[in-house]
């Protein structure tokens, strides 16, 4: 059994510890004040600078500073919990002509090769994110007359969906249209479905690769028309170099037995405000077997206006 010496000093100490002491005093009201006034704020990086300077300048506040911070983290853990299951619901119960965005661009074009010429260019392109699919479809139109007579006449039509195996691993399914008289075909159609990666998928910088069997037909202007299976491999990049100012690169193969077609498009935007922005961009098409008196290679430089909606 204890002796009374043991039991005093015991309840000394628990007294003692129960007590604040110097070092873990509570933190001044004015400080407490800017710390609440950040939390209110929503600002994250409000709230850790206020934290650390309160750290500097009260460095026995420590554990106080630890809890409040810690606790911060689990409501701001919690509630981008809860708008991440609110977007996900949202997603899964939208409709068919739902959660779709897009640009519409009108602009000029300078195009050198099979015709060298200016005129006006238009596009349109629409994109539906779901959760494991996307959706894009593409339009693009070349035109410019003169004097009554077609000097140019490009159209492009194509639609895309990709399913998401995993956060980087998915899989896509593409058809296109093409009309280029002055390459020598009046349509030409490609349809391709294969696997895709994305190889960077940063906040800033994106780069996705893709690669599958495809089939095309082309109907020259001659009337006679070509069928063969070919294969596919494109890459799609894009870098957000500075917050208004964004640079992108596509590139695509198909190549087939007989005609290999090589298309890179590289972009530079700035926003502008209200949802527009200002591109140019530089478009260079090769074809190893072009129809006969075709030339191979076709360049297109196109500056644009783009609204976002």
């Amino acid at each position: 059994m204890p002796n009374s010496k043991t039991v005093f000093a015991a309840l000394a100490a628990t007294c003692f510890a129960a007590l604040p002491s110097a070092a873990h005093a509570e933190l001044p009201a004015p400080v407490r004040a800017m710390i609440d006034a950040a939390i209110a704020s929503g600002d994250e990086d409000a709230v850790r600078t206020v934290i650390d300077l309160a750290r500097a300048t009260n460095p026995d506040d420590g554990e106080e500073l630890d809890i409040i911070l810690a606790g911060y983290d689990t409501e701001l853990a919690a509630a981008e919990a809860q708008s991440a299951a609110s977007a996900e619901a949202e997603i899964r119960s939208a409709g068919l002509f739902d959660n779709w965005s897009g640009q519409g661009q009108l602009g000029a074009f300078r195009s050198t090769g099979n015709a060298s010429n200016t005129g006006i260019t238009a596009g349109l392109s629409l994109e539906r994110v779901g959760i494991d699919w996307r959706h894009k479809l593409t339009g693009l139109v070349d035109y410019q007359e003169n004097n009554g007579v077609t000097t140019r006449e490009q159209f492009l039509a194509a639609y895309e969906a990709n399913y998401n195996l995993s956060d980087r691993l998915f899989i896509y399914g593409l058809a296109q249209y093409e009309r280029d008289t002055f390459q020598g075909f009046s349509a030409r159609y490609s349809g391709s479905g294969g696997v895709g990666y994305r190889v960077i998928d940063e906040d800033d910088m994106q780069l996705a690769v893709k690669v599958g069997p495809a089939y095309r037909q082309t109907q020259f202007v001659t009337g006679a028309s070509d069928s063969s299976i070919a294969g596919l491999g494109a890459l799609d990049f894009d870098w957000q170099i500075a917050e208004n100012l964004k640079l992108t690169q596509d590139a695509s193969a198909f190549v087939q037995s007989s005609n290999n077609t090589f298309v890179s498009t590289t972009g530079l935007t700035a926003a502008l405000g209200g949802g527009l922005s200002a591109s140019l961009s530089y478009t260079l098409e090769h074809d190893t077997d072009p129809p006969l008196g075709a030339i191979k290679t076709d360049t297109l430089s196109r500056i644009t206006i783009i609204y976002d909606f």
